[in-house]
C-alpha cells in the first residue's frame, strides 16, 4: 500500500510514474489518448466532467520476474493487463486489489487498466446516489518485484491485561511455487521492552497456498495511543528460506483498548464523548482524488472547530487519509461502501456478494489503524423489513469474525418499524429536525430512543450519526433566514447540537456534513447547484456562517 511510511525495506516497491495515456472506450467520443494523472479522476478533464462509461489506462514499466501491482482504488470495475494478458478484474472503488504477473522477462512491458464507472445490472452498491461515483485509477498504484514467496498481510490485535498490554500478530505469507517449501519469520516491535520472541518462526507453506501465522507478545514500557497523544509503533516481518531473507513487510499500530460498558464507549478506560462529521472523499477541484496536502488541511480544520472523530460516509477511506488520522489523534468511524438501499435494491442477485466483499476488504486492509475505533455498514438501507434486517444481521456477523477488538454500529434511518437495534452493539440514528420537518428536537430523540429500547436497543450506547441542515455558500438572508441561507443553517445546527450533546443517553454526534459534496444528477437533481450543500464549509473548504457556530458549541 502507498503510505505515509515505509512499508518494506527488502521488497523493491515504487510506485507507478504519475502521468498515464487514457483512452475513452466509447463510440461517441474519438479514441485519442490523452496524457492524464494517477491517481485522478477524468472528471477533472475538459469534456469529462459527466462521462459514464470505459476508459484505458496505459503506461509502459521495467520489470523481470514475479511483479505485483498493486490498486488502492479504481472506479469502479477494473481489469488489469500486462502485454495483453489479463491479470486480474475487480468491483468496487473504495478497496484495494492486486495483480501478479510471473516471470517476466527482463525487458519493458506494457501495464493496461480498463477503468468503468457505468451504471449496470451487475452492480449492487454503485447506483446513482446522494454522492458522485467518479471514473478512473483514483488512488495510487504500486509496482513491486516479488520472490517466489511472499508476506500478504500483517495484523496487530492489542489486549490491555492486569499484567500490561498484548500484542496478537498473524502474518500471513503466499506461495507462488508449485512444490511445498519451508521458510521462516522473524517479528520485531520498535520502540518496546518485550518478552523473547522465538527466533525464527517456522512456517511450511503448501504450493501456491496462503499460511497464516499467529503470535503473542507480551509488551513492556507501552505508551498507549490517545487523540491527545497518538503514539504509533512499527512493526517488522521478515520471511526467510534456508540462506536468506527473500521479502519483508511492515506495518504500524498503536496500543488501545475499545470497550463498551452499558451505554458508554469506552477508551482505555475512559468515556469517549464523540464530536464530530461526516465527510465524503470529494474536493472540487479534485473529485475523489484528493492530494495528502488537502487531506491534512481537512483535518486541521475538523480539530479546529473541536472535532474529535469523523465517519468515512459512505465507503472506506484512502489509507493516506486513515495514517493521517492516526498520526493527528482523529477517531474515525469506518464504514463498508452501500447505502440508500431498498429492498427491491437489497433483493439483487449480487448484492450481498459485493457487500460482503467490500465489508471483508475494508477489515483486512484497515484493520492496524487505531484510530478506527468502530465499523459501520449498510447506511439507511432497509432494516424495516424481515429481508433487509437479515441482510444486515449477516453483515454484522462477518464484521464479528473478522474483528472483535472493535464495535460495530450502523447508521440506520429514522423511521419506524426498525428490526435490528438489538443485532448491533452501538444503536446509531439519521435525524434531520428543523430541516426536513418541524419539532422540538430533544423530543425528536426521546420518542426515538423510546422505540430504540421497546425493540432491543435497551442498554447500549446511542449515537445520532447524522444530523444538520444545509446552505448554499454565499446565500444570506439574515432577516428572515430562508431556506438555504447561512443564517437559517446556524440556527438549526444551534439547536441540534446543544439538544443532542446535552442529552443523557447520547454518546455523541457525527453533523451532516463536513464539505459540500457533488451528487449524481440521475436521481439527486433537485439537490441546489447538484451538490448536497449540507457542509460547514463549501467544496473548495470556504467558510460558512456555520463553521464559527460549531466551533463554539464544540468547543464549549
Amino acid at each position: 500500500m502507498n503510505r505515509l511510511f515505509d512499508t518494506h525495506h527488502f521488497r523493491q516497491s515504487r510506485q507507478a510514474a504519475p502521468v498515464w495515456n487514457m483512452t475513452p472506450l466509447c463510440a461517441d467520443r474519438p479514441a485519442q489518448p490523452v496524457k492524464v494523472c494517477v491517481p485522478g479522476t477524468w472528471e477533472s478533464i475538459p469534456g469529462m466532467g459527466n462521462y459514464r462509461g470505459k476508459c484505458l489506462y496505459e503506461q509502459e514499466f521495467y520489470g523481470c520476474g514475479n511483479m505485483r501491482f498493486y490498486f488502492e482504488g479504481v472506479s469502479f470495475r477494473a481489469r488489469v493487463l500486462v502485454d495483453g494478458k489479463e491479470l486480474a478484474t475487480h468491483y468496487g472503488a473504495y478497496t484495494g486489489f492486486d495483480a501478479i504477473a510471473p516471470e517476466l522477462e527482463s525487458g519493458t512491458h506494457l501495464l493496461q487498466v480498463e477503468a468503468d464507472n457505468s451504471w449496470g445490472d451487475d452492480s449492487a452498491l454503485h447506483i446513482p446516489n446522494d454522492y458522485y461515483s467518479y471514473g478512473g485509477i483514483t488512488r495510487p498504484v504500486l509496482i513491486e518485484n516479488i520472490g517466489d514467496a511472499y508476506l500478504t498481510a500483517l495484523h496487530i490485535t492489542t489486549e490491555k491485561t492486569a499484567e500490561g498490554w498484548l500484542a496478537h500478530v498473524e502474518v500471513t505469507a503466499q506461495s507462488l511455487l508449485d512444490t511445498d517449501a519451508n521458510y521462516a519469520i522473524t517479528l520485531k516491535i520498535e520502540g518496546i521492552t518485550a518478552n523473547k520472541i522465538p527466533q525464527p518462526l517456522p512456517v511450511y507453506l503448501p504450493a501456491r497456498q496462503q499460511v497464516t501465522l499467529r503470535h503473542t507478545i507480551h509488551c513492556c514500557d507501552v505508551t498507549p495511543w490517545t487523540p491527545s497523544a497518538p503514539h504509533l509503533y512499527p512493526v517488522k516481518a521478515h520471511l526467510s528460506n534456508s540462506s536468506a531473507v527473500i521479502d519483508d513487510l511492515i506495518e504500524r499500530f498503536g496500543f488501545r483498548e475499545i470497550r463498551l460498558q452499558g451505554q458508554h464507549i469506552l477508551l482505555n478506560g475512559e468515556k469517549l464523548t464523540l464530536k464530530g462529521f461526516n465527510r465524503h472523499e470529494d474536493w472540487g477541484a479534485f473529485g475523489c482524488s484528493i492530494p495528502l496536502a488537502a487531506m491534512v488541511q481537512d483535518l486541521k480544520l475538523m480539530q479546529d472547530m473541536g472535532c474529535n472523530c469523523v465517519r468515512t460516509c459512505h465507503y472506506p477511506n484512502d489509507p493516506l487519509f486513515l495514517d493521517l488520522c492516526d498520526e493527528m489523534g482523529m477517531l474515525v468511524w469506518e464504514e463498508s461502501h452501500a447505502r440508500g438501499l431498498n429492498e427491491k435494491q437489497m433483493l439483487h442477485p449480487r448484492f450481498m456478494e459485493q457487500n460482503l466483499l467490500c465489508t471483508r476488504e475494508m477489515v483486512a486492509q484497515h484493520y492496524n489503524h487505531p484510530s478506527i475505533f468502530i465499523w459501520g455498514c449498510l447506511n439507511e438501507c432497509a432494516d424495516d423489513t424481515e429481508y433487509g434486517a437479515d441482510c444486515y444481521r449477516k453483515t454484522y456477523q462477518l464484521l464479528h469474525e473478522l474483528d472483535q477488538s472493535r464495535p460495530m454500529t450502523a447508521a440506520l434511518l429514522e423511521r419506524k418499524g426498525g428490526k435490528v437495534y438489538g443485532d448491533s452493539d452501538v444503536v446509531s440514528i439519521n435525524l434531520y429536525p428543523l430541516w426536513y420537518y418541524e419539532g422540538n428536537v430533544k423530543q425528536q430523540l426521546d420518542q426515538k430512543l423510546a422505540e430504540i429500547d421497546a425493540t432491543g436497543g435497551s442498554g447500549k450506547p446511542f449515537i445520532v450519526s447524522e444530523i444538520g441542515a444545509g446552505a448554499i455558500y454565499g446565500n444570506h438572508d439574515p432577516l428572515n433566514e430562508s431556506k438555504w441561507s447561512e443564517e437559517r443553517q446556524c440556527t438549526i445546527l444551534k439547536a441540534q447540537i446543544e439538544a443532542v450533546l446535552s442529552h443523557p443517553r447520547c454518546s455523541g454526534i457525527f453533523l451532516w456534513q463536513f464539505a459540500d459534496c457533488r451528487v449524481c444528477e440521475e436521481t439527486f437533481y433537485g439537490r441546489p447547484r447538484t451538490y448536497n450543500n449540507k457542509g460547514v464549509v463549501n467544496e473548495y473548504r470556504q467558510p460558512k456562517l456555520a463553521y464559527k457556530t460549531v466551533k463554539d458549541l464544540f468547543r464549549k
